[in-house]
């Protein structure tokens, strides 16, 4: 009689894989269930949106309605005056970003390449302002403001958004600019480009850092609640949305539905820049920051 033949035991799939793929399995689950956690709470905001007053306390965690209620928005938009908010917001998100991006990129790029007495002290100083809290300086600002006639006009407050440092973004631009080839500054000069020309000619190889400036400071200047409070107090009318959130805070109850309305209005022009910007956003935060 022939022996049977040995059959080699197989070998699990799982402990074929590689370790960082097995990782991944375990880590894949667990970030998709954090990811749930973490978005939960914007989901319920935009659920309510759509809910009835009633229907949002006694809904409990419920992320579906139980009955439409689309008028939510038309009183965010109409009877608490989003449609002038939002016009203010955009305008003072918008012309602050462009102001803060230019002057940030224009002070990392002189620091980047260009020798002058003090340029160390001067780079140690804007990573000192790293540490200050922005809301310190309000008070200065608004005396600024108020010495220069723009108290309670969207020129102040844009002047007043666009005045902080921006120590970061001038890092970035720092360490993109110390990373472009020398001829091509080289190049530059000797095809007579002088200062600003040189400069608007690198500046679009920036995208990078520039699509992460965009993003940070648009949704900064997008819920700045401050400083339009605090320099528009003669003018309510010139209010942004984070302010006029407290339309729907009335003497004895709350509007909490229209409140989500427009929490949700709010937050689209946001997800708007970051989809915009997305496919340079990683490669800015990666390679802006070496050396």
């Amino acid at each position: 009689m022939s022996r049977p033949e040995l059959r080699t035991p197989r070998t699990p799939r799982l402990s074929r894989l590689s370790r960082p793929a097995r990782a991944n399995l375990i880590a894949l689950p667990l970030l998709i269930v954090v990811g749930l956690v973490w978005i939960y709470p914007f989901l319920w905001i935009v659920a309510g949106a759509f809910k009835t007053q009633t229907g949002l306390f006694t809904g409990g965690a419920s992320l579906m309605p139980d009955q439409w209620n689309f008028d939510n928005f038309r009183r965010a938009w109409v009877d608490a005056g989003f449609s002038r908010y939002f016009f203010n917001t955009i305008l003072y998100a918008v012309v602050s970003t462009v102001i803060e991006l230019f002057k940030s990129a224009l002070c990392g790029y002189i620091l980047a390449r260009y020798e002058f007495p003090g340029r160390k002290f001067l780079h140690r100083m804007i990573i000192a302002t790293l540490f200050v809290p922005v809301a310190s300086i309000i008070i200065p600002q608004f005396v600024l403001v108020e010495r220069l006639g723009l108290l309670n006009t969207q020129a102040g407050v844009i002047l007043a958004m666009s005045g902080a440092a921006g120590a970061l973004y001038v890092l970035l631009f720092i360490g993109f600019f110390s990373g472009v080839p020398t001829d091509l500054f080289d190049a530059a000069k000797l095809d007579g480009a002088g200062f600003l020309r040189t400069f608007r000619l690198v500046l679009p190889l920036a995208k990078p850092v520039i699509a992460v400036v965009v993003i940070f400071q648009f949704i900064t200047n997008w819920n700045e609640f401050n400083i339009p409070l605090v320099f528009t107090l003669g003018q309510p009318d010139l209010q942004n949305l984070a302010v006029g959130m407290l339309s729907f805070k009335g003497e004895h109850s709350v509007d909490w539905t229209g409140f989500a309305a427009g929490m949700t209005l709010s937050v689209i022009p946001m997800l708007i820049v970051f989809v915009f910007f997305q496919s340079y956003f990683v490669r800015g935060l990666a390679g802006a920051t070496k050396e």
